[in-house]
């Protein structure tokens, strides 16, 4: 039976450090333009208790999206010893395509995929190169898709990145920029004739009735702004309880399509979005096998690494492979699970077994 393996990981992880206590004197606003009457200390600290964030990295001026992705990518490439010419496909998830610092445009054109594939210098023209734009499980989607690809006998060896640079698409103004970060991930995924290793199962899911926009583009919250420039925005209440109902639901379902048990599950890389929620996420998934949450069964970088979108999962991944991450390991014949939630609202998770 065919299916497919992550043969190798890298990540790359800015060098700009920007730690809470360098909010302290920003001018926080209500959604219609009001004062916070909290000090900035205050919600600071609430910001802290709720989403575990301290710190997060932002990329340096000169680099931009893809350029973060490219670093990445050697590194994955190298990890899994392959020939970079014989990669069949390089899918690249994001959201907002390359932004140079102090400018507000997104540019997608050529793809970020196919700058990576230039930046790499793979000169196949039957490497086919192309982005996805599915939210923060972007980078999930990608390696399900390119399971999709090995199955169909239509690919062997796929580069999968996620990669952002949230920290130019955030209104300074709304405290919700405080979650945000930079970073990039990546790995190569190739087919495997073993039956003990590789992806087992997946589940995807898109809600898109009043869910759609839960996080969409927005003006600033200071009115005296340019209405034309928008940001990203979030309906963070909203986002919490609907993440906290429906993804334990699909990582169930990834995990009843595998056939294995809740037990068998060594280890979860959930999407870094929110301390408190991913918590919360968690306990609900193991009360509907009516099973307590075993310790350290969740390793967490958002402390340090803050919310990258598409770039979390990955970045987790690498860095607990390498043993970057205190007391969290994989070892061999460990069950894991690879699962996260974002625009769209979508929804999604992976079974595997190293």
């Amino acid at each position: 039976m065919i299916s497919s393996k992550i043969t190798g990981t890298g990540t790359f992880i800015p060098s700009l450090k920007k730690e809470n206590k360098d909010f302290l004197n920003t001018a926080f606003l209500n959604a219609d333009g009001s004062a916070i009457p909290s000090k900035n200390s205050e919600i600071v600290e609430k910001f802290k208790a709720i989403t575990g964030i301290e710190e997060r990295r932002y990329a340096r001026a000169e680099y931009t999206t893809s350029d973060l992705a490219f670093f990445a990518s050697e590194k994955a490439i190298e990890d899994a010893n392959i020939n970079k010419e014989s990669i069949d496909y390089i899918i690249f998830a994001h959201n907002f395509g390359d932004i140079k610092h102090g400018t507000i445009q997104g540019d997608m054109i050529p793809s970020l995929a196919t700058r990576v594939k230039f930046r790499l210098g793979i000169e196949n023209p039957n490497c086919v190169a192309y982005d996805i734009l599915f939210g923060c499980p972007g980078f999930i989607e990608g390696i399900i898709q390119a399971q999709a690809f090995i199955k169909a006998g239509i690919a062997k060896k796929c580069l999968i990145i996620g990669a952002e640079t949230l920290s130019r698409v955030i209104d300074k103004h709304d405290r919700d920029s405080m979650i945000y970060s930079d970073g990039a991930g990546a790995c190569i995924v190739e087919k495997t004739d073993e039956q003990d290793s590789g992806i087992i199962s997946h589940a995807t899911q898109t809600f898109a009735k009043e869910e759609a926009y839960f996080l969409h583009y927005g003006s600033s919250f200071n009115k005296n702004e340019d209405k034309s420039i928008r940001y990203i925005k979030m309906f963070g209440r909203k986002i919490y309880e609907f993440a906290i109902t429906n993804v334990p639901n699909a990582m169930k379902m990834a995990l009843d399509k595998s056939g294995l048990e809740i037990d068998d599950i060594k280890k979860i890389f959930i999407h870094q979005a929110n301390e408190k929620m991913d918590e919360a996420i968690v306990k609900r998934f193991y009360r509907l096998y009516k099973k307590p949450v075993p310790e350290g069964v969740m390793p967490m970088s958002i402390h340090k690494l803050g919310n990258s979108s598409v770039a979390t999962v990955p970045t987790l991944l690498d860095l607990v492979l390498k043993g970057k991450i205190k007391d969290q390991k994989v070892t061999k014949g460990d069950v894991v699970m690879l699962a996260s939630v974002g625009a769209g609202m979508n929804i999604n998770a992976i079974v595997y077994r190293f």
